[in-house]
This record gives C-alpha cells, structure tokens and sequence, in this order.
C-alpha cells in the first residue's frame, strides 16, 4: 500500500473503512518467503487483535480518537517479546516464547495498532550490514547488489517497501539510522532511557534505544508519543527532563558540521552530502566545521573496548551451550569480550566520561550536529570481502552516539548520482528528540521525498506548513499578544515558569485588538470578531504545566485565559478580554499587533 500513518487514518475516519477487510487484504499481500520477515501472523492471530480493537473501542464509547493508532500495522525487530510468539534474535537454537509483550509493543497495541509480523536481523543485533542472519540476506530496495543496512534491517525494508507504515528496530550503534539512510526512511532514535527496553533483548544493556523507522517525520513523531515515557519495570528507563524536552530550534540554527568528513573514498556518498549541505544553506541554516576527532575516539570505543562485553552478558549461557548455532561472524565478534577485564572497564569507562565531556561543550554552541547517516553504501560482496572491516566503516558517524548520551534523527536528503538514497544525521544532546523532530518537519518541507521505495511523493500535510510539533507531555501551549512578547515587560512571568519560546504567528483573521486604557504595564485587549477581524501577530510558548495555574493567577482583569484559533486553523489557549472593557479602549487591529502599536507610539 505505502500508506503514510495519515493515510490510514483517513481511510478509516473520512472512508469509513473496515479494519478487518484493510487488513485482511494486506495480511494476504505479505510473501513468507522474504527475507525481511521472520515470522508473519496468520489469520486466526489478526482476528484475535481485531477483537481486541474492537472491545478497545466499545470501552472508549466509540471515540476513536481515543486509540491514536487504530487499525494501523506495524511491524517489529525479532529481538522484542510479543506474547505467544516465538523470539528468535536471527538464530533459531535461541527461538523461546514469552507470555509477555514488550512494553514497546503493548502500548502500541493498547493505541490501538495491529502487528503483522516480526522482521529479520543481524543475529543478536550485531551488526549494521543486515547479511548476518540464517533467515536470510535483506537486500537494498533500490538495487539488490548493495546492503539494505543493519542490524534492523527487516524493519527498514517492510516500511520501506510499504508493507507497513512504521516498524520498530533497536539502535545501540546505528542500527536504526544506517537502514533509514540506505531505505529513504526517517529514523528516530530517542534518547536513551525515553522509551522502554523491557521486553527486548539487550545488545549493549546501558547503551541500548528501540528506534523508529517510519515513512515521514510525522509518522515518527506520533510513535514516539505513544511508546515514550517512564517504564519503572525497566531499570534504565529514565524521567525526562522538562528544560531539555522544552527546547525549540531557531528558524535558523546553527549545526555544527566535520571538518573533515570520511566517505571512505566514496566521492558519490560526499558529492550527495555537499548537495545536502547546500540545501540546509537554503533553509537559513548556518553549517559550521568542527573537529571531529573527539566523535571519532568516542565511536572507536564501542567496538574496540569492553562494550562488546555487554553483548556477550546478554547471551552468556547460550554462547556457552550453542557457540555453533551462531553466525560465525556474530560468534567471532562477541567471543572478544574475553580479551577485556574489570580494569578494562573501568579505564574505557573514565575515557567515555572524558570524551562525552569534550562532546557536550562541542554541541553548547550549536542546535545539532549534522553528519552523514554513513560514510558509504557497500555492496554484498564488499561485506562478503571484509565482513567486519566494512561493517566497522559504517559506525563512524553513529556509533558514538549513545556512548555519548544523544538524541538523533536520521532524515532523507537526496539521491546520490547512482540513484542510491543518501541520508543525514541530526545529532543533539539528551531529551532534545522534539526540537529535532520540530526541524526536521521544516526540512521535509523543504526538500521533500519519495516515501520509502514505494515512488509515492510525500502527502501534502508534509509538504505544507502546518505549524510546530505538539506541545511536549507535561506542556501547555499558550499564545501570547501583548506585555508577554518576548522583550515586553511581563516576558518574565513565562521564563521565571521555564516556559519555552516556540514560534511568531498570526491569530486566525477573526479578532480585534485594542489598546486598553489605564493598565500598567500597557496592555492590549484581544476580541474575537467573525465578522470584522483580521489576523494579529501573537507568539506562541508552551508553558510548564506545574507552573500555568500560578502563571494564570497574575493575569488581571478584564484580562483572561481562554482558547484561541491560529491561523492553520489549530485552538490553543491564549490571551483574551471582556468586552466591557473596550469602552474607552483605542482599537488598534489595523496595525496588526501590538508591537506595530508601540512602534507607532515611539515614533
């Protein structure tokens, strides 16, 4: 189908379609003989889900809204728990069942979305080549001579191809950025702790992050915001930090760029990155080069240090009882933990700290690094060649990422000359996945794609301006007209609240604004008015909920909170005021807003 989520909403709320045919027809589409999948759902499953939907429904009295994923299919990585099937991680001597889901997967569900099926992957998640398993080689879908990335790489291939509109995959050191780069999908990887790793099995424990590959930045974002959130049955499930989830990119940021960027001699991988460069130039972006090497030493320690330990932890008793059963490459790579000891540890533990430092004081001047998603696409004989060399050039611009505490974004951008994808990397400090997504919905706008392989060009509500992402969970969102502009003198009710700036706009063009008599500091009345309005400038913050009901208790008469309509047509609340107190008042909705007022005034 090649449905973007949008797409399937649509199909359900304005076609009034049946989950159970939709479904049922695509169900039936799916080949068991591709290699992208490991296991499909048969149809006594999928009826079984749609009778939960449907009880999930009646209980919401019908209110679909209420399941922000309805009737919508999904996929995951075989290495996620999904009660009554089996788990395989790519190595059939370790399939087992479980009686649990994922938490990943049971909020998905419990939103009301429908698995299809669980996708292949380099064994034990080990690896970012995607031929590294029995169940078969997922080649890339634009020519079949060149790796499809790993290791989710069945997750990125069945979005990609359209067989459903996201899947889940894991990222330790790349693996759900390398595959959205070399399938012309978004890859989300939040940060770490943001989303449950219960029910998954580890790689790397502490380093870890269920990803998101989907066909748009929309689609990604409004996964994120049902499998996000504090998990206390997983350890390192972490609460979020409001300031840094808060944040908000300029229109025009500042990356920060390698001075020196590896393509690993691949001069059609750098002219396509050049192009991309150029683009963000267009935005308004200002691209600034940086030493890259403190990245680098950070990247080199994941593979080359005692991490690899961690994945031998992970299946410590089966490598002991089924070293054979591996995949010899998988075997060879995880067997080097017993080259490192405690002291290991500890001293690659001191380095991380010391490079994470060297990374954290880098991106303080800077919205986000911006990189290439990978240096090169390899051919399958490349990696049959130099199975590990290969695989270890590909992790130069990812691995460091959760060593060093990230958030990241990889995003479509362009087409290399032999009509491969290429693909960027947004890379900025924990809790900031929002203010990346914020940008990215722009740079789709931007340069928009092709979704996935299926040739289907990106629907209009991700060509066409629609406004900023959602307000972060814990968040109001409150337009502002007049002593609250930014350099006004009531500004600092918001930001003593940790409020956060989002963006400059118009109110909907059906208010009136008027310049209200004896108020101190001078304040403007905002009316609503069908008839007659126009559009006035507001500035939109969203505001700490623990904090809105003290910042709404300083708001004086005839002055209140109340809901207010932008000009995409969106309600949030906002500043408005009784009518009794125009009486007197100037009216001043000819100039647009209050600072044009003021500007008047001083002039």
């Amino acid at each position: 189908m090649g449905w973007t989520i949008s797409q399937w909403r649509a199909a359900y709320l304005q076609d009034q379609a049946d989950p159970a045919k939709l479904l049922g027809e695509l169900l039936a589409g799916l080949q068991h003989d591709d290699p992208a999948w490991i296991m499909i759902v048969d149809s006594a499953t999928l009826k079984q889900q749609l009778e939960a939907l449907a009880a999930a429904l009646e209980k919401m009295n019908g209110k679909r809204c209420r399941l922000p994923l309805y009737g919508i299919p999904f996929a995951i990585k075989d290495n996620m728990d999904v009660a009554g099937l089996p788990t395989t991680a790519a190595c059939p001597a370790f399939a087992h069942v479980t009686e649990h889901d994922a938490t990943v997967v049971a909020r998905l569900r419990a939103a009301g979305a429908i698995l299809l099926g669980k996708t292949n992957l380099d064994q034990f998640a080990t690896g970012l080549v995607g031929v590294r398993s029995p169940y078969g080689v997922v080649t890339n879908p634009f020519n079949p001579a060149y790796i499809g990335g790993g290791s989710s790489s069945g997750s990125a291939s069945v979005v990609a191809r359209g067989s459903v509109p996201f899947a889940l995959g894991t990222d330790t050191a790349g693996s759900g950025r390398v595959p959205a780069a070399f399938n012309n999908l978004v890859g989300l990887k939040p940060t770490r702790g943001l989303v449950s790793n219960t029910g998954v099995l580890p790689a790397c424990r502490t380093l870890d992050c269920v990803s998101v590959f989907a066909l748009t930045v929309e689609d990604a974002g409004s996964v994120l915001d049902v499998i996000g959130g504090f998990d206390a049955l997983d350890p390192y499930s972490r609460h979020s930090v409001p300031d840094q989830v808060a944040v908000r990119m300029d229109k025009t940021p500042r990356f920060a760029i390698p001075q020196q960027p590896d393509f690993c001699g691949d001069e059609v991988q750098a002219a396509a990155y050049m192009a991309a460069l150029a683009q963000m130039r267009e935005m308004g972006v200002t691209l600034e080069p940086i030493d890259f090497s403190p990245m680098q030493a950070l990247a080199a320690l994941l593979y080359e240090g005692p991490w690899v330990a961690e994945r031998y932890a992970a299946i410590a008793e089966f490598i002991t009882d089924h070293a054979a059963d591996m995949h010899p490459v998988v075997r060879d790579i995880i067997e080097r933990a017993a080259r490192y000891n405690a002291v290991d540890t500890f001293k690659a533990e001191y380095r991380r700290a010391e490079l994470k430092r060297a990374l954290d004081i880098v991106l303080t001047d800077f919205d986000a690094l911006l990189v290439p998603s990978a240096p090169t696409v390899p051919t399958l004989a490349a990696v049959e060649a130099e199975p590990i060399a290969v695989n270890s050039q590909l992790g130069v611009y990812t691995n460091f990422v959760n060593l060093g505490d990230c958030a990241a974004l990889a995003l479509p951008a362009g087409w290399r000359s032999d009509g491969l994808p290429f693909g960027v990397t947004l890379i900025a400090p924990a809790w900031r996945d929002r203010a990346l997504l914020d940008f990215a919905r722009r740079w789709q706008r931007h340069a928009p794609w092709t979704l996935g392989a299926t040739g289907r060009e990106s629907p209009a509500e991700c060509t066409v301006s629609t406004g900023p992402v959602a307000p972060a969970p814990g968040y109001i969102r409150l337009a502002v007209v007049g002593a609250h502009l930014t350099g006004m003198p009531l500004n600092h009710q918001l930001t003593t609240c940790h409020a956060q700036f989002v963006e400059r706009t118009q109110t909907a063009s059906c208010y009136r604004l008027y310049a209200l008599p004896n108020t101190a500091p001078p304040k403007p009345g905002l009316v609503r008015d069908a008839q007659n309005g126009s559009a006035i400038e507001v500035e939109v913050w969203d505001v700490p909920t623990g904090g809105f009901g003290a910042f709404v208790a300083e708001v004086p008469a005839p002055l209140g909170i109340g809901s207010l309509e932008l000009q995409d047509g969106s309600v949030i609340k906002g500043f408005i005021c009784e009518s009794w107190a125009l009486l007197g008042a100037t009216e001043i909705t000819a100039l647009g807003g209050w600072r044009a007022y003021l500007a008047q005034l001083n002039n």
